[in-house]
């Protein structure tokens, strides 16, 4: 065979063409400034692209480390397209090893920086409330379960932040640490009885935001005055609505009354050193009766509030608390197993939890009906789907 040099030339002039450049995602750019934990020296994989291995894959189905890995090995071509992966994928050692050793403070401020351009500006309530995941316990090291106290914002349905304890307990000095974080103005912040504690209600004050704090006997004195003044019949001032909801086998029946004519509360006959919550200007009751297999159950909750609203706008911020158990808690237990996750080791557990958080997002910012669950393995099935969740939020 001749020599051709056109051949050469060909050959030269197609190795010269510029190579795509992979994908950028935006989400990813918010976790930037976290720190990898790792000497420079022995870094065979980057925090980069661990932290979207571990993303893609959970969205993607994966519920534990040995599952991401398998799921980035078959998937390594897609990986590609946004970074190098030179190195294929991590071991699930290597992979808790670094989740491990994480700081989860810079990585809820990162995770904080990135809700903070998802959110509208449009005042939402906000949902503070508390979930214990059961299997991080390790006995023989007395370490106790992880409990996160996470924020949720009820209508757009994104989790706003979170902040980690060791006990359920600890619930009072959590909060706080959690709500400096939030940007409140505006909102209306809700907390179960837990939370209904003077320095919590002063900081979402401070932050200027208002409190619907749920009230139980853990304030004795405060408690049975607002019971006695519902249980008047002719208690003054008082507007109601009704609302009635059947729901799998199940139904509620609810009666909401408020009333801001509160001075009562802070006469001179309440006992001396009592301290007066801090602007607290309106109180609420719900009373529901639920009917389930033809037996009836009847409840009242009480509730301090910060701003003076109609009964039906009290209602429906009652109502919009329990979105933090039904839509967050329940979808992470359920869809996510979250109660099944094994990491005990570090800050594996609280690291992973905000991973799962990340994911919740991302998947809710998609325009669709279908359930979290249809969507995760719709996304292991096609992985342009999953590219449209990854590209979804900026």
């Amino acid at each position: 065979m001749g020599f051709h040099p056109n051949r050469v030339e060909i050959a030269m002039s197609a190795s010269s063409l510029p190579q795509p450049k992979p994908a950028t995602i935006p989400f990813l750019v918010h976790f930037a400034p976290l720190q990898d934990p790792r000497q420079n020296a022995k870094i065979m994989y980057p925090l980069d692209e661990i932290v979207l291995l571990v993303v893609c894959a959970t969205i993607a189905g994966a519920d534990d480390l040995v599952e991401v890995r398998e799921w980035g090995l078959q998937h390594l071509d897609f990986l590609r397209g946004y970074l190098q992966f030179r190195d294929d994928v991590p071991s699930h050692d290597t992979l808790a090893d670094v989740l491990n050793a994480v700081d989860p403070a810079l990585f809820e401020q990162c995770f904080a920086d990135w809700v903070g351009g998802l959110r509208e500006d449009v005042p939402d309530v906000i949902a503070v409330d508390g979930k214990t995941s059961r299997r991080t316990h390790d006995r023989g090291k007395d370490r106790k379960p992880l409990h996160l106290v996470s924020a949720w914002a009820s209508r757009q349905r994104l989790v706003l932040g979170q902040q980690a304890t060791e006990a359920k307990s600890n619930e009072i000095t959590a909060i706080p640490l959690l709500l400096e974080r939030l940007m409140l103005k505006g909102a209306i912040v809700t907390i179960d009885a837990m939370g209904t504690q003077v320095e919590i209600a002063e900081k979402i004050l401070e932050k200027e935001g208002d409190y619907c704090l749920a009230l139980k006997e853990n304030r004795p004195a405060l408690h049975a005055e607002v019971e006695r003044f519902f249980a008047d019949p002719d208690a003054a001032g008082v507007t109601t609505c009704e609302a009635a909801e059947k729901d799998h086998g199940r139904l509620e029946q609810r009666r909401h009354s408020v009333t801001s004519d509160i001075d009562w509360l802070f006469s001179d006959r309440r006992h001396p050193g009592e301290i007066k919550f801090p602007g607290l200007v309106m109180i609420g009751m719900v009373e529901s009766e639920t009917t389930r297999n033809g037996v009836v159950a009847p409840e009242r909750r009480y509730y301090l509030c910060s701003k003076v609203m109609p009964v039906e706008v009290f209602a429906d911020v009652v109502r919009a608390h329990w979105g933090i158990e039904n839509r967050l808690h329940w979808s992470l237990d359920v869809t996510f197993n979250e109660d099944q996750c094994r990491l005990r080791s570090g800050h594996g557990p609280q690291n992973m939890a905000i991973f799962r958080h990340i994911v919740m997002n991302l998947m809710r910012t998609t325009r669709t009906k279908s359930s979290l669950k249809v969507r995760r393995k719709k996304a292991g099935w096609n992985t342009g789907y999953l590219g449209d969740i990854l590209n979804g939020a900026g």
